[in-house]
C-alpha cells in the first residue's frame, strides 16, 4: 500500500515540477535580460559574477519558519487526495480512510518538521501510527479464557460464507491448541456438504484428532450437542464447531446457527473470512454479528493480499479483535494476529501495492 501511495505523491511532485511551456512544448529561453558573459568590474577591471537564470526547482512543499519546516495546506490537500484514491484502490473501506485522513491533517497541518525528516517520511510515520492505532483491539487471551472456564469443554463457533476456506481454518486451529497443550474434538457442522465432513476426518486422521459427525443432511445442532458431550466425558478442553458456510442473506441457514449457538452456548463465536474479497469481507462479518453476534475474526489468505485493506479496516469497522490470519495452507500457516506485522507488511519498502 505504502508504495502505491509514494508513486502517486511522487507523480504529482513531478508533474507539479513541469512549467506550463514545458507542458506545451514550447522551448523555454533564458531571459534577453541575463548576460551571458562576464563583463569586467568599471572600478576594478576584475570580472563580476553574471546574473544567476532562473532555473526549475522543485515543488514547494514547505512553508518556512523561525523554529524549523511545516508542510503547507496545500500540500496536505493534495497528500489526502491522493491517499484517498490509493487506500481505496486498495479495498480500504471508507470509515477507515476517513479515519487515516484525519489523522494525517490533524498531524502534520502546522507542524513543524525536525531537521532532516522530508515530508515522505513525515507522512509515512504519521500513516503507520494511525493505522496501528486502528488495529489495536482488546483481544482475548484464549490459553488462559480455556483454563478457566467453567463448566468445560470450551466451545468454539466458526461462521462464515463459502469459499472463506473456513473447514480448513477449523482445522489449523486444532493444530494450534494441540501446540499450547490442548486437546480438542471437532464437530463436522456442515451436514450439507459430504466433501466438507470428509475433508475433516482427513484432517483429523493428520493431527491425531477426533471428528465427531453423523451422516450428510443430519441437523447440525445436533451434532455440535454429540461433540460437547463426548468432550465433557473424556475431559476434552475444547469443541471446534464447523458450519456450513452460508450466505449472510440466506434466513435459513443463519436461523439454523443460531440454534447451534442455542444448543451449544459456545464461548467463543469466530467469523472466519477471506482477505481477498476486500470491502465484501466487511459486511459479512458486519451481517453475521448482528445475527448471530461474533466475539473475533479470522482472516485467511492474507499471504495472497497484496492490498491489504480488507485486513486493516476489518477489525476497525467491526470493532471486533482479529484473533488469527491464515498465511497459507499447512497448518504451520496460521498465526495468532500482530497488528505490528500487519503494519510492517502494509508500508514495507518496495511492497506490491
Amino acid at each position: 500500500m505504502w508504495a502505491a501511495l509514494k508513486a502517486r505523491l511522487r507523480r504529482g511532485a513531478a508533474d507539479s515540477d513541469a512549467t506550463p511551456a514545458a507542458a506545451s512544448g514550447s522551448e523555454v529561453r533564458a531571459p534577453s535580460s541575463v548576460p551571458t558573459s562576464r563583463p569586467s568590474s568599471p572600478a576594478s577591471g576584475t570580472p563580476t559574477a553574471p546574473a544567476r537564470a532562473p532555473t526549475p526547482e522543485g515543488p514547494e512543499i514547505f512553508t518556512d519558519g523561525f523554529l524549523g519546516r511545516s508542510l503547507k495546506e496545500t500540500t496536505i490537500d493534495s497528500v489526502l487526495d491522493d491517499l484517498e484514491i490509493v487506500l481505496l484502490q486498495s479495498d480500504v473501506a471508507l470509515r477507515a480512510v476517513e479515519r487515516l485522513s484525519r489523522d494525517l491533517r490533524k498531524e502534520l497541518t502546522g507542524k513543524k518538521l525536525r531537521l532532516g525528516v522530508d515530508a515522505e517520511e513525515a507522512i509515512r510515520t504519521c500513516l503507520e501510527r494511525s493505522a496501528r492505532a486502528m488495529l489495536v483491539r482488546p483481544t482475548i487471551d484464549l490459553p488462559a479464557a480455556i483454563r478457566a472456564h467453567r463448566p468445560e469443554p470450551y466451545t468454539i463457533l466458526f461462521v462464515g460464507v463459502n469459499g472463506t476456506g473456513k473447514t480448513t481454518t477449523v482445522a489449523k486451529f486444532a493444530g494450534w491448541l494441540r501446540a499450547q497443550g490442548f486437546s480438542s474434538v471437532i464437530a463436522a457442522g456442515d451436514t450439507f456438504r459430504a466433501g466438507a465432513i470428509e475433508q475433516l476426518l482427513v484432517h483429523g486422521e493428520r493431527l491425531g484428532i477426533r471428528v465427531v459427525r453423523q451422516q450428510e443432511g443430519s441437523d447440525p445442532a445436533a451434532v455440535a450437542f454429540d461433540a460437547v458431550q463426548h468432550a465433557r466425558a473424556k475431559g476434552i478442553d475444547v469443541v471446534l464447531v464447523d458450519t456450513a458456510g452460508r450466505q449472510h442473506t440466506n434466513e435459513n441457514l443463519v436461523e439454523e446457527a443460531k440454534k447451534i449457538r442455542r444448543v451449544v452456548t459456545p464461548a467463543l463465536t469466530v467469523f472466519v473470512g477471506d482477505a481477498l474479497s476486500g470491502n465484501d469481507v466487511l459486511e459479512q462479518a458486519r451481517l453475521f454479528d448482528q445475527a448471530v453476534g461474533i466475539d473475533g475474526l479470522i482472516l485467511t489468505k492474507l499471504d495472497a493480499d497484496t492490498k491489504g485493506g480488507a485486513a486493516l479496516s476489518a477489525t476497525y469497522v467491526t470493532k471486533k479483535p482479529i484473533l488469527f490470519v491464515g498465511l497459507g495452507q499447512g497448518y504451520a500457516d496460521f498465526q495468532p494476529f500482530d497488528p505490528d506485522w500487519l503494519v510492517r507488511r502494509l508500508f514495507a519498502e518496495g511492497a506490491a501495492a
